[in-house]
């Protein structure tokens, strides 16, 4: 794939990591918590393949995302080593929200997790810009 290819790919994934960045926000403020955590995780998701969209790496399976993310992108130094925590936290919050029948997310999890991924969010933008 070439590279103006790849970047526009990039682009269209990180649009969709804001979209859902705007929508954990907006359910978070109308009280919707389970829904705002799946939205932050997906904020999340889509921001590391925003990234490894410029690589032409894919996968159907979110450890392969999170793996490749971490391994060429964390471990190397190119991103903060406490995004790899806010990756975890994220994808462990969406599971227990979604998937766990008793499970009541917390406000301040939700609100920390809001935080963490505006930050991760802001990393891969100005990584992206930087291409």
């Amino acid at each position: 794939m070439p590279d103006n290819t790849r970047l526009a790919l990039a682009k269209y994934r990180l649009e969709k990591a804001r979209e859902c960045y705007a929508d954990a926000v907006n359910t978070f403020e109308s009280g919707s918590l389970n829904t705002s955590a799946n939205r932050i995780y997906y904020c999340i998701f889509h921001a590391m393949r925003a990234v490894l969209a410029l690589d032409g790496f894919d996968s159907k399976k979110h450890s392969g995302i999170i793996s490749t993310f971490r391994q060429q992108y964390i471990k190397t130094g190119i991103f903060d080593v406490k995004f790899s925590e806010t990756i975890e936290l994220g994808f462990k919050l969406r599971g227990k929200s979604d998937y766990d029948d008793f499970y009541v997310v917390s406000k301040s999890e939700v609100a920390e997790q809001i935080d963490d991924s505006k930050l991760f969010l802001t990393a891969v933008e100005k990584f992206i810009e930087a291409q």
